[in-house]
């Protein structure tokens, strides 16, 4: 059995997805922390699913 390889989403550089690797998906605890950084500064983030003039008619309607 052959142990897949993957790219660390911070740098790019090839990993090997084993559990002997514990900073997995990334390559280092650095890359790891660099990620964290990102969700914590709101770089990344998951799009609101809401659009934006449906919320304004439901804060129309509790008005009433």
């Amino acid at each position: 059995m052959t142990t897949k390889k993957v790219k660390c989403p911070t740098c790019g550089k090839e990993v090997l997805w084993s559990s002997e690797n514990r900073w997995r998906p990334f390559c280092s605890e650095r890359c790891r922390l660099i990620d964290l950084g990102a969700w914590a500064d709101e770089s990344h983030r998951i799009p609101d699913a809401t659009p934006q003039d449906f919320t304004e008619h439901a804060s129309d309607e509790d008005e009433k």
